[in-house]
């Protein structure tokens, strides 16, 4: 199929089938229906070629978007999902959760005026259709080097590792305290972002290609860090960031208060069915979801926001409410997201700084908070905020979902092999070997959000990706990987 010049003027950005809100709110699928292939190509068809192109360079792990853009276009399914591997070991799962608009479409060069590619959902076809059809990584010519090397987290950022390790015949051990692969995708995400189908046909890709799971191990409980050593030429750790915030708020430790974490955990394992309890980071009894018909206040506005309110409406909440410091602009999360957790009937409540969590008898009954006002953006482009004196008032609330963030939080069994950390305890990585992601204990290298605090899913991808390569390289004796 020829390209048509300047098709974005005749045809308009389209997404594929949303599912009408009042139907999605009832159950836990995924907002957006797949393209066919007759709709991936003509959205595909609307890109420019601009010759400087500005979404590859946005995108953190740098997709070649235009080239596999083309090749839907004309209808090249399997070269396109080879491609779209070189540069993303999880492009299915990016494609879904993504914040697009603030990445590769939002520096895609139609935005401004005839609107974005759908890049997003055009990386979701490729790969959902090309495994429907058959295509699997071809390791036809991988060759053994007899390595092994141990990945601790089955998080993005081990999978990612664990992808190129595989495929620089490097025989990969991944680890992780979760009775399912995943980490935060498969536990923290919920479904109706990520359907938990995606990342078990990840699993079953990345079991053909070598990489050996071992879930439900606890490291330094259930195998000792330094048996890991010893049996191991490299170690890979993603271990995430699980120590949320509670932003020290009176009244925290009253029943009716959880974090966001643990109630999305929990939620997880009830959809996934799931009989484990222990909840990672968190000390407290598994949160009860009894939301049905109670008030539910969440406090933060980023992604992990969006999922707490949008899981609370889906399970029966009379009233969501999301309550935000700055404006809506000035909110850290997908606008996708807003967009769909207002459709669905959740409430915001911007510009207003939570002050206090009241109580009687013990349990929650309402948020203290104060109206702010935004001062002009600083050289970080984050305006900071003042809050007015004497504005004070009380939401009603029955739940409250605390969603200010996590930070990381090393292991007692890691601080005594050398590694570095820095003052927000998350560990360095620029060790003497100038490597990808190697620590000052060059057998030990890390990613994603224990090196960079809570980010995206897809740069822990682009630092287990980087990571796994630098592996290889290291246990080649640095000479160059032709299979990578």
């Amino acid at each position: 199929m020829s390209a048509k010049p300047f098709a974005f003027l005749d045809i308009p950005r389209k997404l594929p089938r949303a599912i009408p809100f009042e139907l999605r709110v009832r159950g836990w699928s995924e907002v957006h229906e797949g393209f066919d292939a007759a709709g991936a190509s003509e959205q595909s068809s609307r890109c420019l070629d601009c010759g400087n192109p500005y979404c590859e360079w946005k995108c953190p792990v740098h997709n070649y978007i235009p080239n596999w853009l083309t090749l839907v276009r004309e209808g090249r399914l399997f070269e396109a999902a080879e491609l779209a591997h070189e540069t993303n070991p999880l492009p299915e799962i990016c494609g879904r959760i993504c914040p697009q608009d603030r990445l590769c479409e939002g520096a895609c060069t139609l935005e401004t005026g005839f609107e974005a590619v759908t890049i997003g959902a055009i990386e979701k076809y490729i790969v959902d259709e090309a495994f429907r059809q058959g295509w699997r990584p071809d390791l036809s010519n991988v060759v053994a080097t007899g390595k092994r090397v141990a990945i601790i987290g089955a998080g993005p950022a081990g999978l990612a590792c664990a992808d190129q390790l595989a495929r620089a015949g490097i025989e990969a051990h991944v680890y992780d305290r979760y009775e399912e692969i995943g980490g935060l995708l498969t536990f923290g995400i919920p479904p109706f972002k990520l359907e938990k189908e995606v990342i078990a046909t990840r699993r079953q890709v990345l079991e053909a290609m070598g990489v050996q799971f071992h879930l439900g191990v606890e490291i330094g409980r259930d195998v000792a860090f330094e048996e890991l050593e010893r049996g191991h030429d490299a170690l890979f750790l993603g271990l995430g960031a699980y120590r949320y915030v509670d932003g020290a708020m009176p009244g925290r430790e009253l029943a009716g208060v959880i974090p966001a974490l643990p109630y999305l955990v929990a939620n997880a394992r009830r959809v996934l069915d799931s009989r484990a309890t222990a909840i990672a980071g968190w000390q407290g009894a598994a949160p009860s979801f009894d939301v049905a018909g109670k008030r539910v206040v969440v406090l933060g506005g980023g992604d992990t926001g969006m999922d707490c309110v949008r899981t609370s409406i889906r399970l029966g909440a009379a009233a969501v409410t999301c309550v935000y410091r700055r404006d809506e602009a000035d909110m850290p999360g997908s606008r996708r997201e807003v967009k769909h957790a207002r459709e669905e009937g959740v409430q915001f409540l911007f510009q207003r700084a939570p002050v206090e969590i009241t109580g009687a008898a013990g349990r929650a009954t309402g948020v203290r908070v104060a109206e702010t006002r935004l001062r002009e953006a600083g050289a970080a482009g984050r305006r900071e905020f003042d809050v007015i004196a004497g504005s004070e008032t009380t939401l009603e609330a029955d739940l409250v979902i605390l969603a200010f963030g996590f930070r990381a939080d090393p292991p007692t069994w890691l601080q005594s092999r050398g590694v570095a950390f820095d003052d927000a305890q998350r560990t360095r990585v620029d060790g003497a070997g100038a490597l990808a992601g190697q620590t000052a204990n060059p057998k030990l290298f890390a990613g994603g959000d224990m090196v960079r605090g809570a980010d995206l899913v897809v740069t822990a991808v682009a630092d287990g990706r980087d990571a796994g390569r630098a592996i290889a390289r290291w246990l080649r004796g640095n000479q160059r990987v032709a299979a990578l």
